[in-house]
């Protein structure tokens, strides 16, 4: 006769897999995966399958879960090209445009990362070779009372969604270009 602590543990199997499947912040996902797969190792060596409860939590866990962790941390990124060189009266504006568009992807559990580049042309370059998913460029003319308002073009239209909902007019001019594949030109 099985006890009723195993059909608790049982329980939290559907519990766990529930609260994984509604889960938004994948890093808490991750989390719940990994006591996931624990419940369900513990489950197996309760019911007396020691040998697959040792396979469930090295493979189902650990690795699993390892490699969950690899895949999320590379993928949730922003590479926003920048240039270099930054003049020096539109400098503060720019750090500001920086950190409101860092708080604006850090909502979306994305990391950004800055990719200098020495020039426009270089600029351009790096987000039509999609070497970054948008470039922020600098304004075209300044006015002497006025802020500048930088022009941000970004290739990935979900970025595209978030950056034009969530940033103002105010701070940058924000565009979508579609960028053709290099398969596309053969």
């Amino acid at each position: 006769m099985i006890d009723i602590y195993v059909y608790i543990i049982i329980a939290l199997l559907p519990l766990a897999a529930l609260m994984l499947v509604f889960q938004v912040n994948p890093y808490n996902a991750l989390v719940i995966r990994a006591i996931l797969g624990a419940v369900a190792a513990l489950v197996y060596a309760v019911l007396g399958a020691a040998d697959v409860a040792l396979t469930e939590a090295l493979v189902g866990t650990m690795l699993a879960v390892t490699l969950y962790v690899i895949a999320v941390r590379s993928s949730l990124v922003m590479r926003l090209g920048i240039l270099k060189e930054v003049e020096a009266e539109t400098e503060n504006y720019f750090t500001e445009l920086i950190a409101k568009i860092r708080k604006v992807i850090d909502k979306y559990h994305l990391r950004l990362e800055l990719v200098e580049y020495p020039n426009q042309q270089a600029l351009e370059w790096g987000l039509l070779g999609k070497e970054v998913h948008a470039i922020c460029s600098k304004p075209e003319e300044l006015k002497l009372d006025s802020k500048p308002i930088y022009q941000t073009t970004i290739r990935v239209h979900r970025l595209f969604e978030i950056m034009q909902k969530e940033l103002t007019a105010s701070e940058t001019n924000v565009t979508y270009i579609t960028v053709p594949n290099q398969e596309d030109k053969h």
